[in-house]
């Protein structure tokens, strides 16, 4: 039995340990004696209801506990056999990946009451009543079997013309779109389509959290590239060009971006894409935020000139329809690759959710006048946290697309983890540190708001009580 640490939280985030499971036997902790932090993880010394005192480690790393007993003759690490068995059977490029730093926000949350969290990124709205009627239907009319694994041609079809609407880029219905388990899964698809051990795919960060562990579980290896404040986290081709090396394969991309809320500036992108046509670099550009911009046009990767036949666009139906459960999510890109990633699909998912499929023809017939209510509603929330976040000391930059700001908590002389920590546990506000995003998020922190405008508020009071008592 491997070594398992009851916490405050739960079983996955390292703090106030309460109990331990160790060579069989499970021990309460009755007192904490001393607490540390290594940059490995935290690190306890307890004394437990046998009266002996263990000493307890967090490997965040390899999201794994390490204990020994201080009260014994042998005063070795002693870590045990089960938990060497579990790292010689799960896979190198599985262990080598760190766990998500945005899960255990998500497991404090499940046990604390009374929490504003600004912290998870999914709407707070309702999927629209039309939509969720339409899923309805389709159960009722005994729509509960297999589509094709491309998924439903309608759906297809309609996507066509919604990307030709919006962004005029054609893609075939038949053999150039294919319907996916969310984004996510469409992510995963692309990347073990297009990268072979050992090639290279450069990521600029900060960055959605999946991105460079997709990269892994291909057997690639990510580059990261830093973004800056200064540039407004817009991505440079300067930077992609000296990044890249005989290895390089690809180039993943996420605008609007999550955490940052930037959006980059079509004149950007053709610099990006001269770069991408000068190496011939295949694209995989994350889009989607798409339609949650403020005060700016999106500029699909794939619009622009000669980008199409080496781009593979990446979207859903989860931010800009409020239906993250729903699970729709789906790629466009050249038939070689589309048909690359649906022998992958049906091997491993078969089809999407046919229920979520219909809900989403729906969503593309009648949803537009949703997404233009939900999309001006955003901004009002947005304006109100950038400035109550500026007004509370932390320097933020304005976001123009999703639903996030960056703020700056360098002030604080805090780390990002610390100082979301903190903010938790002492003011019962959820953000998420940027360093989940990659170094370059660290000295700031992702907030949210896809949260009611009174919760929003109600957090930016305590977020300046907060800075005010770390001298921000």
């Amino acid at each position: 039995m491997e070594a398992i640490v009851e916490c405050y939280s739960g079983y996955t985030y390292a703090q106030e340990p309460r109990a331990f499971t160790w060579r069989g036997s499970r021990h309460r902790v009755t007192e904490v004696i001393a607490a540390w932090r290594e940059p490995s993880g935290p690190c306890f010394i307890v004394r437990a209801n046998d009266d002996r005192r263990y000493e307890l480690r967090y490997n965040q790393p390899s999201d794994g506990w390490e204990i020994r007993d201080l009260t014994g003759l042998d005063k070795e690490v002693e870590i045990t056999m089960s938990t060497v068995a579990t790292r010689e059977r799960v896979a190198e490029r599985v262990r080598s990946v760190p766990p998500s730093g945005i899960r255990k926000f998500f497991d404090i949350l499940a046990t604390m009451k009374d929490i504003i969290s600004l912290g998870i990124g999914e709407p707070d709205f309702v999927t629209p009543e039309p939509i969720i009627r339409a899923g309805i239907r389709s159960l009722e009319k005994g729509k509960t079997g297999y589509t094709s694994n491309s998924g439903i041609l309608e759906l297809r079809q309609l996507l066509s013309r919604h990307l030709e609407q919006l962004y005029g880029v054609q893609y075939d219905p038949e053999t150039e779109i294919l319907i996916t388990v969310g984004v996510s899964e469409a992510l995963h698809l692309a990347m073990l389509t297009v990268v072979e051990p050992g090639d290279e795919v450069i990521v600029p960060e900060p960055c959605f959290v999946a991105y460079k562990p997709s990269v892994v579980f291909a057997g690639g290896t990510p580059v990261a590239i830093p973004t800056y404040v200064e540039n407004d986290f817009q991505v440079t081709a300067e930077e992609i060009e000296v990044a890249i090396t005989p290895r390089t394969k690809a180039l993943l991309i996420g605008y609007p971006n999550n955490p940052t809320g930037a959006v980059m500036s079509r004149e950007r992108l053709l610099e990006v894409a001269a770069v991408a046509e000068r190496h011939d670099l295949i694209v995989m550009s994350d889009e989607i935020y798409d339609r949650l911009v403020y005060g700016v046009e999106h500029t699909c990767f794939a619009s622009l000139p000669g980008m199409r036949e080496r781009t593979i666009h990446l979207s859903g139906f989860s931010k800009d329809y409020a239906m993250t459960g729903w699970r729709i999510g789906y790629a466009c890109g050249p038939a070689d690759l589309i048909a690359g990633m649906r022998k992958i699909h049906q091997y491993i998912i078969m089809s999407a959710p046919t229920t979520g499929q219909m809900a989403a023809i729906e969503a593309l017939k009648s949803g537009e006048e949703h997404v233009q209510r939900m999309v001006a509603e955003y901004d009002r929330r947005r304006r109100v946290i950038v400035d109550g976040l500026r007004a509370a000391g932390l320097p933020c930059f304005e976001p123009r697309g999703a639903f996030y700001a960056f703020p700056d908590i360098r002030s604080t002389g805090l780390t990002s983890e610390e100082f979301s920590e903190k903010l938790l546990f002492e003011e019962k506000v959820a953000v998420v540190p940027g360093s989940a995003f990659g170094q370059c998020g660290e000295g700031f922190v992702r907030c949210a708001y896809a949260a009611s405008l009174e919760d929003i508020e109600e957090a930016l009071r305590r977020i300046t009580r907060f800075v005010k008592r770390y001298g921000g």
